[in-house]
């Protein structure tokens, strides 16, 4: 294994956040190819995306300004089904933010039992402070050169950071002119043109149900628990809404300007006003504090500075802002806090580092790509129902997102335990997801 790392970070030295993608993944393996040798060979193959694209996009600002920024599309692994992974959108999009992205939605989506093969893909855009008008030729001309490489059975692309509603409905509506076609080859669009329900809570409805799972496994809920989230888009939100469901008490959120602290907890009233902040008036989370009593607001401070979010006296933490947030001096700030579970809504938000205090100090940790698996599972069923013509209820699309998350859950758990690592849902989920794709790649041929 180490061998195959060391030749991941020669042939790409500055590549750091696909380089942690594979040393977590490769460390977990051990046990599974000293099983099965002949998987080494697939090892060696899987650290390497199946396809990179990389291509330039122009466009005009409103007052006739041109831009160029640079798209990608990263398709990892194939061998269970077409290449399925989000858009970002974001100024730090890189080749290495990408390819662990692709890298950790290859077995995310093996998880989730799906016929979905892992990919990813982007652009430095900043949709923050643009028109609709400017956002719209963006994504016209973003899709101009993307819509020759993807296809509902080929690569399926979904939203990501940057990437919501408006941006996927634009990109829908370019790839249908361009290819002549109405078919599903995204995901995340809105219900009049083929998108699914619960898709835009089921990220943080997942998170919140594999939690409730790897608590039961202590036989603690959520029930009276106070509960920190980091982040206020999409994942945070609705993780916020179902940890309400589950009896929770939510107590912050932040942004990229700090975060609040309220301990008479955010109610669904609060949450509606977040939302309605967040969504609509696309505000600063710092306007809470100045709109409810009896709330903090600290302000966020650049490196070295630890996040005192992670220092909150509670008992679930939700990490959902962005990768690399948490730390391993502020994970002992959680422990320290009595933290009893931390489960990933973002992608590879704690550290190695971080990880390695959780699990020294019997923390409950769920890693992203189990935890926060429930977004590209509702794609998938999204998928499903694009491909039958008919559209299902909430209630339907809930009840299979749940059953999807505790049996990620139930697998991840049962993986640790059968290969002497028991509680350890970072090895338990990185060898059932391999174990799917690895048996796949050896029956197909390795290619």
């Amino acid at each position: 294994m180490k061998s195959v790392y060391e030749r991941v970070k020669a042939r790409d030295p500055d590549q750091p956040e696909f380089h942690q993608a594979v040393e977590e993944v490769l460390d977990s393996l051990g046990p599974v190819i000293e099983d099965n040798p002949e998987f080494m060979d697939v090892v060696k193959g899987m650290v390497e995306p199946e396809r990179v694209i990389q291509f330039r996009i122009p466009w005009y600002d409103d007052d006739g300004n041109l831009h160029v920024n640079r798209g990608f599309r990263v398709q990892f692994n194939s061998a269970i089904g077409p290449y399925k992974g989000g858009l970002r959108f974001h100024p730090s999009v890189n080749l290495s933010i990408l390819k662990f992205l692709g890298f950790e939605q290859v077995f995310k989506n093996s998880l989730t039992g799906l016929p979905m093969g892992g990919g990813k893909g982007g652009s430095d855009f900043d949709p923050k402070g643009k028109s609709d008008s400017e956002v719209m030729r963006f994504c016209q001309s973003f899709m101009s050169e993307l819509w020759r490489h993807i296809g509902a059975d080929l690569d399926v692309p979904a939203g990501d950071i940057g990437v919501g509603g408006r941006e996927i409905g634009y990109l829908f509506g370019m790839y249908r002119k361009l290819a002549n076609e109405f078919t599903g080859v995204l995901t995340g669009k809105g219900l009049p043109y083929g998108g699914s329900l619960i898709r835009p809570e089921a990220t943080g409805y997942g998170l919140v149900y594999f939690a409730r799972e790897m608590l039961a496994t202590k036989d603690k809920s959520f029930d009276g628990a106070t509960v920190a989230i980091s982040g206020s888009g999409n994942v945070a939100q609705f993780a916020c809404e179902k940890v309400l469901d589950l009896g929770g008490k939510p107590v912050t959120m932040s942004d990229s300007s700090g975060y609040i602290y309220d301990e008479a907890g955010i109610d669904r009233d609060k949450l509606a006003w977040i939302m309605d902040l967040k969504n609509n008036r696309r505000g600063r989370i710092k306007e809470y504090s100045e709109n409810f009593d009896g709330v903090d607001f600290t302000e966020s401070k650049p490196e070295p500075n630890l996040n005192q979010l992670w220092a909150t006296n509670v008992d679930v933490a939700l990490p959902c802002a962005t990768q690399n947030e948490v730390n391993g001096d502020e994970a002992k700030m959680l422990v320290d806090s009595g933290v009893m579970a931390v489960a990933e809504g973002a992608n590879m938000p704690c550290t190695p580092e971080a990880v390695e205090v959780f699990l020294e100090n019997g923390v409950l940790f769920a890693p992203g790509k189990a935890s926060n698996a429930g977004g590209v599972a509702t794609s998938g069923l999204e998928m499903s129902q694009n491909s039958l013509r008919m559209s299902w209820s909430r209630d339907e699309v809930d009840q299979k997102l749940e059953g999807i998350m505790v049996n990620i859950h139930k697998n991840a758990y049962n993986t640790a335990d059968r290969y002497g690592m028991p509680g350890n849902y970072v090895a338990g989920a990185n060898i059932a997801g391999f174990l799917k794709v690895a048996e796949a790649t050896m029956a197909q041929g390795i290619l």
